[in-house]
């Protein structure tokens, strides 16, 4: 006879809701992959159908916002749910439905990833949408991990870096890492901030490729980090080793980007 074993910790639980690529680079499959290996069990919600490859994305096809909340609702009634990570939303309902969800668990962390273009370029927001990101979701966000395009284009002041940061901050995130994989610098230097000042800096070896789902994977990695307890900067710094990892294993399996291998401690 099987009987529940109690003595052992619970697991942690990161919801993701995010979209689904069928190249399996970037979205839900990367952040499923991301959250495991931080030893997190992770729960998905579905909110855009995409046409993707690691060259491009072809059609964003956003759920029915009663989907996702059914998706999330069920989770949340079954499971305690530790953090919440956010990826490609696709349209004005999307994002309000997702605020309805983190307003039934005010308590729990939630790391905004502002999926604002595809890897290869194309770009898939509207004035509306990032209207709507502004208005119902960066005041919820505890950790926002926007690239320095998807940065300026939600800031609604500022000409530097430092200043969309503190932008960002004064729209409601409580904290900012501001990654520089898309700046014109020989290393890559993303920069952590909070109670509205920078408050640490690090330098990575900018690697040759480009890559195909860098952004949910740090970000994945970041909320799995949080939902063990770590402290902000400890869960940034541990992330982002992480992510680095994965892309210096990359994988060239199709015409376009490279895969990271979230899975390469396995093979160490």
């Amino acid at each position: 006879m099987l009987t529940e074993n109690t003595s052992s910790p619970a697991m942690p639980v990161v919801m993701t809701l995010a979209g689904h690529d069928p190249s399996g680079g970037a979205g839900i499959q990367a952040d499923i992959e991301a959250i495991a290996s931080q030893g997190c069990h992770p729960v998905t919600v579905i909110t855009c159908l995409t046409v993707q490859d690691t060259c491009n994305v072809q059609r964003i096809e956003p759920l029915a916002d009663y989907l996702i909340e059914q998706q999330a609702e069920t989770l949340l009634a079954d499971m305690p749910i530790a953090a919440f990570k956010i990826g490609l939303l696709g349209s004005v309902d999307v994002v309000q439905a997702v605020h309805r969800i983190l307003l039934q668990a005010p308590d729990v962390p939630v790391i905004l990833d502002p999926v604002l273009a595809a890897g290869g370029g194309k770009g898939f927001t509207s004035d509306e949408l990032l209207g709507a990101i502004r208005e119902y979701l960066l005041p919820l966000a505890t950790l926002l991990t926007p690239n320095v395009p998807e940065a300026a284009q939600l800031a609604v002041r500022g000409e530097t870096q430092d200043e969309h940061a503190f932008s960002l901050m004064d729209q409601g995130c409580e904290y900012v890492l501001l990654t520089g994989t898309h700046a014109q610098t020989e290393r890559v230097e993303n920069a952590l901030y909070g109670d509205g000042k920078r408050l640490r800096t690090w330098l990575w070896e900018r690697l040759p490729e480009t890559y195909h789902g860098s952004g949910c994977t740090l970000a994945s990695a970041c909320a799995a980090n949080l939902a063990k307890g770590m402290e902000v900067s400890k869960a940034v710094a541990a992330a982002q080793a992480y992510t680095w990892g994965s892309l210096q294993a990359a994988h060239k399996l199709g015409r376009g980007q490279w895969l990271p291998n979230r899975l390469y401690w396995r093979q160490a």
